[in-house]
């Protein structure tokens, strides 16, 4: 359970100070940050608060958004994210998770492109205030407006582009990645290269009625999730297992049952 950290989103309709009330009562260790939970906040004091709470900021969620079809858009992505650094910094969120875009009708060869450059204008601010930057992909249904990329290994050229710098990395979230055929190579990969920066928890349940809003709690679906876990602490990887569920099934009920839930599956996932 010292492993086990819940992102706000999956328990949105809870504030950011329900969280942190709610979280520690269930079992939960570390906290993923979403942005839109820090709005009219004062930073310091949310460190502060979540420091007192007992939880460790694990990340904030999210960075990315790179490509655009204009120069001053693909501007205010940077400066969108230069903001987000200066967010995890204030926080002493160690992490950044990229959710990093992509353009309708745009091929995604040069949404990629963008997306590298992008990452290489952030390099800078985020060495200087000791932030990570985590490319997380996401599932090949996102390609069109959400994410090019798709799989870890686009990940890792990404990466590999940017000359592997320390402060850039992969997050895995087995609800993007679970169906790679790649995908253990992948990760032993991330892991020998220092880039396994953080690991996603959730489940694909059959059928999905949402393919952004119905994700399954642990045991709820099909994915084979103590085998990716394993692939994932074979690496030497020791951080949080991060819960993060986009459901409108579990959002409308509640969250203190489903916090019960969460930490009642994860408990036996690694039971």
């Amino acid at each position: 359970m010292s492993r086990l950290c819940v992102h706000t989103i999956t328990t949105k309709p809870l504030s950011l100070e329900q969280c942190l009330t709610a979280f520690p009562k269930h079992g939960v260790a570390g906290i993923t940050i979403w942005r839109q939970a820090l709005e009219n906040r004062d930073l310091r004091t949310v460190q502060r608060q979540t420091a007192e709470a007992g939880l460790e900021v694990v990340s904030l969620c999210r960075g990315g958004f790179f490509p655009a079809t204009s120069a001053s858009d693909r501007q205010k992505a940077i400066d969108d994210n230069l903001l987000a650094i200066e967010q995890a910094h204030a926080l002493g969120a160690p992490l950044i998770v990229l959710v990093c875009g992509a353009v309708p009708g745009q091929a995604l060869t040069e949404s990629r492109k963008q997306i590298t450059e992008g990452i290489a204008a952030l390099l800078p601010a985020a060495e200087a205030a000791g932030v990570n930057l985590a490319i997380e992909p996401l599932h090949p249904m996102y390609a069109d407006d959400r994410s090019a990329v798709n799989t870890l290994r686009q990940a890792h050229e990404i990466c590999d582009a940017l000359g592997s710098p320390k402060a850039v990395g992969i997050a895995v979230d087995v609800y993007h990645v679970w169906w790679d055929p790649d995908l253990q190579s992948q990760i032993d990969r991330a892991g020998a290269t220092g880039r396994l920066h953080a690991f996603h928890l959730c489940d694909w349940k059959t059928p999905t009625t949402d393919l952004l809003n119905d994700r399954g709690l642990m045991g709820e679906g099909c994915i084979n999730l103590r085998e990716i876990s394993d692939w994932v602490d074979g690496t030497g990887f020791t951080g949080f297992r991060e819960v993060e569920i986009f459901s409108n099934k579990w959002w409308s009920g509640d969250q203190e049952e489903f916090l019960d839930k969460i930490s009642r599956s994860y408990d036996l996932l690694y039971s």
